[in-house]
């Protein structure tokens, strides 16, 4: 007597669409270059649907595309829609360090920006800003330092355009939440434990790629709308040497000597009542006491020649 099958008949339509979804899918997403590398088990737990296992070596950095120009000569992207990252250092030698820190902090926030970090010591001391500023007032922010109380020493700014490298990112984003989607069918459609583990570990792997490219993305659009310009306060030589000279220093400077002499010459005194007045005087009593007690010591010493 022949026994019944394994499978069910009417599971093998649905197995057989699993496996074909899985072979599609595999090579959208090793089209997107996302990396699959930190599911090294994943063939393993694929070697039961044919064709369903991972791309290895995908990369996931953000290789900048070049701009595609249409018929019409326009760009991928129009210029309102250009993503590019400004940055600048600029060092200016001002006669009042504290005035002008006042000054560039309230431009920041006049212009919408914000002071990312500062370090400033004494108002004789360099102050360094790092400004977060947008960037289509980056240059409006250039033109108010110039206008500050003192002379610019160095000035650098540069530009990096990052549009291709957002417009590639989003294109993958989007190519890989089409592939999240139907993975999530194919994850409705599974009977058997083994389809459904080799699913999920597939829709584990593209759920991980979206969220590092969103986070790339996120950091790169940060970047673009917001420039960084780091400011650097220098005191002039006038500051310095003014700040160099305390007045009320050297007086109490003086008044400090003053009163260490004072100490040192009661400290003397001190010690010559306490000490050596009384040492004498006991002295001067044992010499008498000797001239009395010793006979003829006293002649003695009268007859002595003199020098």
């Amino acid at each position: 007597m022949t026994s019944p099958s394994r499978h069910s008949p009417r599971h093998a339509p649905a197995r057989w669409l699993i496996i074909l979804g899985l072979l599609t899918l595999t090579f959208v997403v090793a089209a997107c270059g996302a990396s699959s590398a930190a599911f090294p088990n994943v063939g393993e737990d694929l070697k039961g649907v044919p064709g369903a296992q991972p791309a290895e070596g995908r990369d996931l950095g953000v290789a900048p595309l070049p701009v595609t120009v249409t018929g019409d000569g326009t760009g991928l992207a129009s210029l309102a829609d250009q993503k590019i990252i400004k940055t600048g250092d600029i060092s200016i030698e001002v006669p009042d360090v504290m005035k002008a820190l006042a000054r560039v902090r309230a431009m920041a926030l006049q212009l919408g920006g914000y002071v990312g970090g500062s370090q400033a010591g004494t108002r004789d001391e360099p102050a360094t800003l790092t400004l977060r500023i947008p960037a289509d007032r980056f240059d409006d922010a250039l033109a108010r330092l110039h206008e500050l109380d003192g002379d610019v020493v160095v000035e650098a700014t540069s530009e990096q355009d990052v549009t291709s490298a957002v417009v590639d990112l989003e294109a993958r984003i989007t190519n890989l939440q089409a592939s999240e989607q139907q993975y999530r069918t194919l994850l409705g459609q599974a009977v058997k434990v083994e389809d459904i583990l080799a699913v999920q570990t597939r829709l584990d792997d593209v759920r991980g790629q979206i969220e590092q490219l969103q986070a790339q993305h996120k950091e790169l659009s940060g970047l673009a709308d917001l420039s960084t310009l780091t400011v650097t306060l220098i005191p002039s030589a006038l500051q310095q040497a003014a700040g160099n000279w305390d007045p009320g220093k050297t007086i109490a400077d003086a008044f400090a000597a003053l009163v260490g002499v004072a100490q040192s010459v009661g400290n003397g005194a001190i010690w010559f009542v306490i000490v050596w007045v009384p040492a004498l005087i006991g002295l001067g009593i044992l010499v008498l006491l000797a001239l009395r007690l010793v006979p003829g010591l006293r002649t003695r010493i009268s007859r002595e020649p003199k020098a």
